[in-house]
């Protein structure tokens, strides 16, 4: 058995083959132990007693990158203790060295420690999802909009920090790269950049115009060109809006400064304006009687104010017309549709309590006998 053990191949026994594959199976068999323990661990480091947010949500978060980050290092703990046959004529590879040649170890290294550092940002990215999540909460305890467009924002800021430290940690750490020499040939070749991403830069420049000035908020019901919605997230390029037939439209930041926008959200009430057309049969004291009601029960309705007004407006082609407009106290739509849908159902009651009827298009023809 011990002979069998110590046989080699590819320059190696075969009992260290089996120690790494059973490391390896180990790892897969406890990495979700593992990682949720480690989890447990680090909540316990940067928890906030005051938070609602449990270790539940946060476990969700952080057990897949952990156990991705936990397989990484077992399985270079294991590959580490393998030698390369020599008969491949491969180069060694020393990670601080300055003079490594270009070889199969030399590339193994490095994509491993690319992965690596991938796994690392990815536990800092959820971190950074799970402190959104708490600021979220507490937002919800505040009647201040401001919050809620503010948080997501931070958020980006935080995982684009994120991920410019990440990309200078992998050219300085792994490809060798003077980051000292780097960053002054970012700031040569940044107006060339700037001018080569003008639109995109108008539309970050927007989008703190849009924190700052505040013409809006998330939660606002708001018009621009032929769009309408209710804002959902303000970005750092652009602005989504989800329509009242529940399409997501996506707005430049730059669109959403530079056209005429109309925030329904800061209308202390909507105004609803229509014609109700009557039959000609209907005489003028029926008409009369029909529009003191309408006016009367839009007065005594719950939600709208005193300022509506119903007239009878005009003889139209087929039909005499009743004007109807009257002010909804909420900027809510769904308020408006409610009051909407009783105010006409009411009107429908009225006509057909007088006697009266609804007219529609007609065409009258005289044949000459």
């Amino acid at each position: 058995m011990n002979k069998m053990l110590s046989k080699q191949f590819l320059g190696n026994s075969i009992e260290e083959y089996l120690i790494l594959v059973g490391a390896i199976i180990l790892g897969l068999i406890f990495k979700k132990l593992i990682s949720r323990y480690l989890s447990h661990l680090l909540f316990k480091m940067i928890r906030n007693k005051k938070s609602e947010i449990g270790i539940e949500k946060f476990d969700e978060l952080l057990t897949k990158p952990i156990g991705f980050c936990v397989m990484l290092s077992i399985i270079y703990l294991g590959f580490n203790q393998l030698e390369f046959p020599k008969e491949w004529n491969l180069y060694d590879y020393e990670p601080n060295s300055q003079d490594n040649k270009i070889g199969l170890k030399m590339i193994l290294h490095k994509g491993y420690s690319l992965i690596f550092v991938y796994s690392v940002f990815w536990i800092f990215l959820r971190l950074v999802d799970y402190v959104g999540l708490i600021l979220r909460k507490k937002a919800e305890l505040t009647e201040n909009k401001m919050d809620d467009q503010l948080i997501p924002f931070i958020i980006e800021i935080g995982k684009i920090l994120i991920y410019i430290l990440g990309a200078f940690i992998v050219m300085g750490s792994i490809f060798n790269v003077n980051i000292a020499a780097l960053a002054t040939g970012l700031g040569i070749g940044g107006i060339a950049l700037a001018m080569a991403s003008k639109e995109s830069l108008e539309n970050l420049l927007g989008s703190f115009t849009i924190f700052f000035d505040k013409p809006f908020t998330v939660g606002d019901i708001v018009t621009v060109g032929a769009v309408t919605g209710t804002v959902e997230k303000v970005g750092f390029r652009s602005t989504r809006v989800r329509t009242f037939d529940k399409s997501l439209v996506t707005v430049p930041n730059k669109k959403m400064i530079d056209a005429e926008l109309d925030n329904l959200g800061l209308r202390p009430m909507r105004r609803v304006k229509f014609n109700v057309g009557l039959t000609y049969e209907t005489s003028a004291e029926q008409i009369k009687l029909i529009v003191k009601d309408i006016q009367d029960y839009i007065n005594q309705h719950s939600k709208t104010d005193q300022k509506g007004k119903v007239r009878f407006s005009e003889f139209g082609s087929s039909s005499l017309d009743i004007m109807v407009i009257y002010f909804v106290d909420s900027p809510k739509w769904e308020d408006l549709i409610n009051v909407k849908q009783e105010v006409n159902y009411k009107i429908m009651e009225i006509v057909k309590y007088h006697k009266s009827d609804f007219a529609f298009p007609t065409t009258t023809v005289y044949l000459n006998k």
